[in-house]
């Protein structure tokens, strides 16, 4: 098991956490997405897997919901 924490700009309701959290759920191997909403700021995506997770697919997969990947922050 392999788990990744991230942070997704723009997110303000729980639609967004919704949109985010199928995305990022339909991806190989994804078992668990939690998001704590942050209105107006960075939220905490932690993204539990069976292998680790390739920073470009998560970041094309946030975007495809409509959100961003915090350029700053890395996958951990």
């Amino acid at each position: 098991m392999s788990t990744t924490t991230f942070r997704v700009d723009g997110m303000t309701c729980g639609h967004c956490v919704n949109a985010v959290t199928e995305e990022l759920s339909a991806l190989p191997g994804v078992t668990d997405v939690a998001v704590e909403l942050v209105t107006g700021g960075s939220s905490p995506v932690t993204v539990t897997s069976d292998a680790a997770l390739d920073a470009d697919t998560v970041a094309a997969a946030v975007a495809e919901a409509g959100y961003a990947v915090t350029p700053e922050r890395s996958l951990l």
